[in-house]
């Protein structure tokens, strides 16, 4: 049986900054994204992560038991490092944004350390719903980056959010992007192409999924 989505009045949109700085360039590339989204009759919030340690994922599959834990938090057994709090606003977000600066050709290792732990202990509270990624660079490595972004959505039937060209940014500096004009308006499309799919996935039927069926090759 499919599963029917409920309209809601005001769709909400979570956005990601996993930069260390605030407010640096990476903001600035969501904030473009945000406002864009809000005039298009859509809530926006943006979660900084902040600039402390975020532990890995350890596999310890605890956050699949489904039981609270003994101080009575859910998700994540790491409980000390700001990722369940931002998990937790994912339920009530109908669809998500990250972004990240390039380090390396790769995104930050934290929002990585974060995504992985969310991702695998939150899952169903993103399964189906849109998203988007965004590289945030002085100059190379984003596509690389976008790309690393783009894998755990692809694997949880998120629906992938485009635009006119790669969601990238380009400044140094702190406050460098708003000097690139294509970059921003790369931003402002992606905003109105998921205001968009999030209208048009409204009232849109969840499809039934096969059950998964795991092939593994060594025996």
């Amino acid at each position: 049986m499919k599963k029917t989505l409920i309209m809601k009045t005001t769709m909400k949109i979570l956005l990601i900054n996993g930069s260390p700085r605030k407010e640096g360039n990476t903001f600035l590339a969501l904030n473009e994204i945000a406002q864009t989204l809000q005039s298009e009759g859509m809530e926006t919030e943006i979660v900084w992560i902040g600039n402390h340690a975020m532990r890995g994922c350890i596999a310890c599959g605890q956050c699949r038991s489904g039981k609270p834990f003994a101080d009575g938090h859910t998700g994540c057994v790491f409980n000390d490092d700001g990722c369940n709090a931002i998990t937790a606003k994912f339920a009530s977000s109908d669809a998500f944004v990250f972004g990240s600066p390039v380090y390396y050709g790769q995104p930050n290792g934290t929002l990585l350390s974060f995504m992985q732990r969310a991702f695998f202990s939150q899952g169903d509270a993103l399964r189906n719903k849109p998203a988007a990624a965004v590289a945030v660079c002085r100059r190379g490595g984003a596509t690389a980056a976008l790309q690393t972004l783009l894998m755990p959505m692809q694997i949880m039937h998120m629906p992938i959010i485009t635009s006119q060209y790669w969601n990238i940014a380009y400044g140094r500096e702190e406050g460098q992007v708003k000097q690139d004009a294509e970059g921003l308006q790369t931003m402002r499309t992606l905003a109105h192409n998921m205001a968009r799919v999030l209208r048009g996935l409204a009232n849109e039927p969840i499809p039934e999924r096969e059950p998964v069926t795991p092939t593994h090759f060594i025996r």
